[in-house]
C-alpha cells in the first residue's frame, strides 16, 4: 500500500505482562498483531511494533493510545524513585498513621508494609492553613529556604507536598513548589493532583504520583524520542506533531496527552484494564446489552468490573495496600492469568499465582521457563487445539510441558500421599485457576448484591476463552460474549477512549445550597480550566462535553457518594444510598462535600460495521484430542474467520483465532452474530430464566397477599 494513499494511522498499544498488544485503525479497517512483553524495559517492545508498524505503512502519519503499566509495577514492586514528603509540622506521620485500619483483623502477627516514604525524608513545614483557607502561620522566607535545604542535603529524586487545607488555599503549596522546582527535581503538589480534604488519602495520592514520577517521565520520553527516530527515517515525517498526538489511557476510561501523563503518572496505574472496560461496553453497546460483566484474563492477572450501561468509577482504590483517591474504574484485580505459576504449599495444598512466569522466562511450553502455569496445564489437555500461538508464529513445546507436568504431578503426589496423572494436575491447575477467578467475580456481583445471572459475561484477554464457560457454569451465567479478536480487545478500547479531563474541588457546603454562588463558582473554574486544556490539545472547545456531579453525604458520615449533578441530587443522593448501604433517611441533614467536573474531548472511532454474511462454503473443522470427561477425546476444531454470521454450533469445540483460542465444553452453544461476536449460550438458559421469573412472580404474589 503506497504511503501517497495512506496518510494517518491510528494505533491502540497495550502493555501486558507477557504480549505487548497492537490494534491499528487505516481508513476503517481494524488490524492487530502481538509480540512478547520486555519486562526489562517496556518502551523496548512498544517501539518495536511501532517501527514494524511504519514499515507497513510508511510515511503515514501515527496518533498512538498507549495503556502502561510502568506506574503500576513501579509500585507493586516498590521500585520507584527515592521521594522526599512536606507537610505542615507534626502531621509528618499520616502516611504512616494511615487510618489504623489493620489489614486482615484477626491477624495478630500481621506486618504493614512500610511506607513508601520514611521517616527521615519526611519534613513538616511551619505554616498553618485554616479550613477556610485564612491563614493561621504563614510561611516564611526562612522556613521555605531551611526546607529546600534539608530537600538537597537528601538526595531524592521526587518530592510530594501535601500541606493541611491546601486545597482551601495552595498559595504555602506553590511557594514550597517554586522552590523546589529551583533544586531541580520532580515535584507534585496536591493542590494540582488532588484539592480535596480527607488528609490521609489526598498524602498517599500525591505522594504515590511523586514516586513513580521520574520512571514515567522517563518512559513517556524514551517513546517520544523513538517515535521521532522512526519519523526521521521514513517519507514526510512530522516528528514534533507525531509526539504531540502521543496519548496515554487514564485508570478512568479516558486518555490525557503524554505530557500531562509525565507529570500526573497517578491517574495511569490501570490503564490497561481501563482500556479493555471501554472495549467491552462498546461490544454491549452494539448488542442493545446493559448489564454486563466483563472478564479480562491475561498473561499475568484477571481483571473483572460490573457495568450497568456505563462503567462504574471509584474515589477508593487501593492499590497495594494504598489508597488512590482519584477517579478510576472499578475494576477487582486477581494474580490469575495465563502465565501464573502453580505451586505446593507448605501444608501440601496445591497453589496458583499470584506470582507469574511473565514473557521472560514465560510458561515452560514457550521454551524457557522451569515452572509450570495454566497455559502449560491447557496445553496438557489439548485445549488449544494443537495449534500453535499468534496464528502460527509462536510455536508451543509440549514435550518440554510434559516433561514438566510429570515433575509437578510426582509433587504432588508424594503432597497427596497418592499418585497423581500428568492430566489430574493439570486439570487441578485448571480448578483452583478458575476458583481463583470465580471468587472475583463474586466478589463485584453477589457481594455487592447483584445477581450474576442478570448479567452477560464480556470475555476478552488472551487466556479468558480458555476459562469463560467454567466460570459461567459455576456462577449459572446464561450467556457469553466474546467479541471479535478477544485478545486485543483493551487496545482497542483506548482507541474508543475519549479524552479525560477530570478535577475537583472541596466546598463542604449545606445539602440545602444547591444553588449556592460558592458552589456555582467551584464549578466554572473547573470548567475554565478543563477547556483551557482540551483546547490547548486542538479539541473544539464547542464540542466539549462537560459533566458536573457532586459528593454527597449525610451530616456526620465519614464517607460520601458520588452523585449526577442536577437539581434533584439531594433526591438522587438518596436512592444512591438505599442501592449502596441498603437504607436511606431523606428527613436527616446532608452535606455536598466536593465539587467534580470532567470535562470530554471527543475523539473519531471506529464503526463496527456487519460481517460478511455469506462464505462459499461451509467451515470444514480440523480435529484434535482433547482431556475431557476423564480421556482423550476427539473434537472438532473451527478456524474463527471462517464462521459466518448467523453459524451455530454444539458443544464440545475449540475455536482458534490468532489472539486467542475459546473452549466449549459439552453444555454450551454457540452462535455468530451480525458483527462477527462470539455468543456463547448455556444450555437450558430459556428454561432456567423463565423458572427464575416464574418463582419471581410467585414471590411478589405471596408479598401482595400478605
Amino acid at each position: 500500500m503506497s504511503s501517497g494513499r495512506i496518510r494517518r494511522v491510528r494505533v491502540g498499544v497495550d502493555t501486558g505482562g507477557t504480549f505487548t498488544d497492537f490494534v491499528i485503525i487505516v481508513q476503517g479497517r481494524l488490524h492487530h498483531f502481538k509480540i512478547p512483553s520486555t519486562p526489562h524495559d517496556p518502551a523496548e517492545a512498544v517501539l518495536a511494533g511501532l517501527e514494524r508498524i511504519g514499515q507497513m505503512w510508511p510515511g503515514a502519519e501515527m496518533e498512538i493510545v498507549h495503556g502502561s503499566t510502568v506506574a503500576t509495577n513501579a509500585l507493586l514492586e516498590r521500585k520507584g524513585a527515592r521521594t522526599a514528603l512536606i507537610t505542615t509540622a507534626g502531621f509528618e506521620d499520616v502516611l504512616e498513621i494511615g487510618r489504623q485500619a489493620r489489614p486482615r483483623l484477626y491477624d495478630v502477627m500481621v506486618e504493614r508494609r512500610p511506607p513508601l516514604v520514611p521517616a527521615r525524608l519526611r519534613f513538616g513545614a511551619r505554616e498553618r492553613i485554616g479550613p477556610r483557607g485564612d491563614v493561621i502561620v504563614a510561611l516564611g522566607d526562612d522556613e521555605v529556604h531551611r526546607l529546600a535545604a534539608a530537600v538537597a542535603r537528601s538526595r531524592v529524586e521526587s518530592v510530594a507536598i501535601c500541606l493541611l487545607f491546601s486545597f482551601a488555599n495552595p498559595e504555602h503549596e506553590r511557594r514550597l513548589e517554586r522552590a523546589m522546582t529551583r533544586l531541580g527535581v520532580a515535584v507534585s503538589a496536591s493542590h494540582r493532583i488532588l484539592p480535596e480534604y480527607r488528609e490521609y488519602e489526598r498524602t498517599s495520592t500525591v505522594v504515590i504520583n511523586a514516586y513513580v514520577m521520574p520512571l514515567v517521565s522517563r518512559y513517556v520520553k524514551r517513546l517520544l524520542h523513538g517515535i521521532a527516530r522512526w519519523q526521521r527515517r521514513g517519507a514526510n515525517a512530522r516528528t514534533k506533531r507525531a509526539a504531540r498526538q502521543l496519548r496515554i489511557m487514564q485508570s478512568s476510561g479516558g486518555s490525557i496527552s503524554a505530557q500531562r501523563a509525565a507529570i500526573e503518572p497517578v491517574r495511569t496505574i490501570l490503564s490497561g484494564p481501563a482500556g479493555g472496560v471501554v472495549g467491552a461496553l462498546a461490544i454491549a453497546e452494539k448488542r442493545a446489552t446493559r448489564r454486563i460483566m466483563t472478564f479480562d484474563m491475561g498473561g499475568t492477572s484477571t481483571d473483572v468490573a460490573l457495568c450497568i450501561g456505563e462503567a462504574p468509577t471509584t474515589q477508593e482504590a487501593r492499590i497495594a495496600e494504598l489508597p488512590i483517591a482519584i477517579p478510576v474504574i472499578d475494576i477487582h484485580t486477581v494474580g490469575a492469568g495465563g502465565g501464573s505459576i502453580a505451586h505446593i504449599d507448605a501444608g501440601g495444598a496445591l497453589r496458583v499465582g499470584p506470582e507469574s512466569a511473565g514473557a521472560d522466562p514465560g510458561p515452560v511450553c514457550y521454551g524457557r521457563g522451569e515452572q509450570v502455569t495454566v497455559t502449560d496445564a491447557n496445553l496438557i489437555l489439548g485445549r488449544f487445539g494443537g495449534r500453535a500461538l499468534l496464528g502460527g508464529e509462536m510455536p508451543l513445546d509440549v514435550d518440554r510441558a510434559t516433561l514438566y507436568m510429570d515433575r509437578f504431578a510426582e509433587q504432588l503426589s508424594r503432597a497427596s500421599g497418592r499418585p497423581v496423572r500428568r492430566e489430574h494436575a493439570a486439570l487441578g491447575i485448571i480448578s483452583v485457576a478458575n476458583a481463583n477467578m470465580e471468587r472475583a467475580l463474586r466478589k463485584i456481583s453477589i457481594e455487592r448484591g447483584y445477581d450474576p445471572r442478570d448479567f452477560t459475561l464480556v470475555c476478552f484477554g488472551g487466556a479468558g476463552g480458555l476459562h469463560v464457560c467454567a466460570l459461567a457454569e459455576a456462577l449459572r451465567i446464561n450467556r457469553i460474549i466474546v467479541p471479535m479478536s478477544p485478545g486485543t480487545l483493551s487496545a482497542l478500547g483506548m482507541l474508543l477512549a475519549d479524552v479525560h479531563k477530570d478535577y475537583s474541588q472541596t466546598v463542604m457546603l449545606p445539602g440545602d445550597e444547591l444553588r449556592s454562588a460558592r458552589l456555582e463558582r467551584a464549578f466554572r473554574r473547573l470548567e475554565a480550566r478543563g477547556l483551557r486544556e482540551l483546547t490547548a490539545e486542538g479539541f473544539d472547545p464547542r464540542k466539549v462535553k462537560v459533566e458536573r456531579s457532586c459528593t454527597v453525604r449525610y451530616q456526620g458520615q465519614s464517607f460520601e457518594l458520588e452523585v449526577p449533578w442536577s437539581d434533584h441530587l439531594l433526591d438522587d443522593f438518596h436512592r444512591a444510598h438505599q442501592l449502596r448501604y441498603g437504607y436511606a433517611d431523606p428527613r436527616r441533614p446532608t452535606e455536598i462535600v466536593s465539587a467534580r467536573v470532567r470535562c470530554i474531548g471527543r475523539v473519531t472511532k471506529p464503526r463496527f460495521t456487519a460481517a460478511p454474511t455469506v462464505i462459499d462454503r461451509a467451515p470444514v473443522p480440523r480435529s484434535a484430542w482433547v482431556f475431557l470427561a476423564g480421556r482423550f477425546q476427539r473434537l472438532p476444531v473451527y478456524d474463527r474467520d471462517q464462521l459466518p454470521v448467523g453459524y451455530r454450533l454444539q458443544g464440545p469445540a475449540i475455536i482458534a483465532e490468532y489472539s486467542s483460542t475459546t473452549f466449549i465444553p459439552p453444555g454450551f452453544r454457540l452462535d455468530i452474530d451480525a458483527f462477527g461476536n462470539m455468543i456463547i449460550h448455556r444450555e437450558g438458559d430459556v428454561i432456567s430464566k423463565r423458572t427464575r421469573l416464574s418463582s419471581s412472580g410467585k414471590r411478589s404474589s405471596q408479598k401482595r397477599r400478605a
